[in-house]
């Protein structure tokens, strides 16, 4: 009889076997097959991939480089069709001449006479761009109104025909302004504030329907679905949160006006403008130089109080 192996069998001892070491580039290999260590197959894509190149510059489906050549192309045009003589603006005579003019305007005429009237003409500019403005403010506000459809029911039935009138009144310059107002109400102040009124009007005028209808609607809401009228409802709710855009558009456009109404004395218009357009008209430099420093001194205070303004407004 065959004999069965006893379960007590002694098993054959292993003997232990010294770990081989192994490269670090070797291939793995586990039950016959070869495996390649990840660092070496990273290296290798990374080796093969191919460099990224930069986008090109001109792309012809890019709508931007097509905008952006047209803009280069007309202001090549522009430079071409115009008569534009430098040569004649950098010549030695031009340069003389304009030396000796700024030589002149540097010594500004400091006569105590002199010195009282350019003082009334900055009150008079001031008071002519304050007034402007004032008139222009109450008037956009009212125009501003029907331009304006503030919620989805608001029918506005007058906002195509207001918003009309208001470009109407914003396409034509102080200067026209002024230039057409002389003719019934004659030399002065009277025509240069109703010129800046007039214009004013039209931009105040709209940026101020802008401010309603971009405005947040959730207290004016609140109030239209609890039935109160729509003059309450701009008394106690839209008026309130766009009083500060508007006080801060309000100013900014009288900073404006205190420029505009230097020059509308230029056509006769009253203020700082008429004294430099005679001044200037009589080549008195002097004169000239007292006037422009007055301007710029009545521009930087016009500015510093807006500012200031606009930042207690912010807080």
């Amino acid at each position: 009889m065959t004999e069965r192996p006893s379960a007590f069998t002694e098993k054959p001892k292993l003997e232990p076997t010294t770990p081989q070491t192994r490269k670090p580039d070797e291939p793995i290999s586990v039950a016959g097959t070869a495996l390649v260590p990840v660092h070496s197959a990273t290296t290798t894509t990374a080796q093969r991939r191919a460099p990224v190149r930069p986008p090109s510059i001109w792309n012809p489906r890019c709508k931007a480089c097509w905008l952006n050549l047209g803009l280069l192309v007309l202001v090549g045009a522009s430079f071409v069709s115009l008569d534009l003589q430098w040569g004649k603006f950098l010549s030695t005579d031009a340069l003389s001449a304009m030396s000796r003019f700024v030589k002149e305007l540097l010594q500004p005429q400091t006569d105590a006479a002199f010195l009282r009237k350019v003082f009334w003409a900055t009150l008079e500019t001031l008071a002519m761009s304050a007034l402007g403005t004032a008139l222009a403010a109450i008037a956009g506000l009212a125009l501003a109104l029907p331009a304006a459809k503030t919620h989805a029911a608001d029918p506005a039935r007058w906002r195509g025909l207001t918003r009309l009138l208001l470009n109407a009144l914003r396409s034509i310059p102080e200067l026209v302004w002024a230039a057409l107002l002389l003719i019934s109400a004659g030399l002065g102040p009277l025509a240069g504030t109703l010129a800046l009124a007039l214009h004013t009007t039209g931009v105040l005028g709209r940026l101020f329907a802008e401010t309603f209808e971009n405005q947040l609607q959730g207290p004016a809401q609140s109030l239209r679905v609890r039935g109160v009228r729509e003059s309450l409802v701009f008394c106690y709710a839209d008026l309130p949160t766009a009083l500060p855009q508007l006080v801060s558009y309000t100013l900014y456009r009288w900073e404006n006006n205190i420029r505009a109404a230097a020059v509308l004395g230029v056509v006769g218009a009253g203020g700082l403008g008429q004294m430099l357009a005679f001044h200037m008209g009589l080549f008195q430099m002097m004169e000239t130089s007292t006037v422009l420093i007055a301007m710029m001194v009545l521009v930087a205070l016009v500015d510093g109080l807006s500012y200031l303004t606009r930042l207690a407004l912010q807080r």
